[in-house]
């Protein structure tokens, strides 16, 4: 995760040319800052790494169903042959 670091001071002395009172400003950084930190940001290696466990997670569940379909296939053909014997 990156952080990006951000200059307190300097949004303070640019709110206060523009006008703002210096409490204020204090306060609009404070809150901006704490903003910023609170926000978690996905990287692209975070994408990344998502995306092949969850490509994983597929292909297990794919295995998963194949298995399932052949069992029941199997089920079924031994229903049906025992069927037919007793008629």
């Amino acid at each position: 995760m990156t952080t990006v670091t951000f200059d307190t001071l300097k949004f303070v002395r640019t709110l206060k040319a523009a006008g703002v009172p210096e409490n204020q400003a204090e306060a609009f950084s404070e809150a901006f800052k704490d903003a910023q930190s609170d926000t978690e940001l996905a990287t692209k290696y975070d994408l990344k790494e998502l995306e092949l466990r969850l490509e994983a997670r597929i292909n297990e569940v794919k295995y998963d169903m194949i298995k399932w379909i052949a069992g029941m296939l199997i089920a079924q053909a031994g229903l049906v042959a025992a069927l037919v014997r007793l008629l």
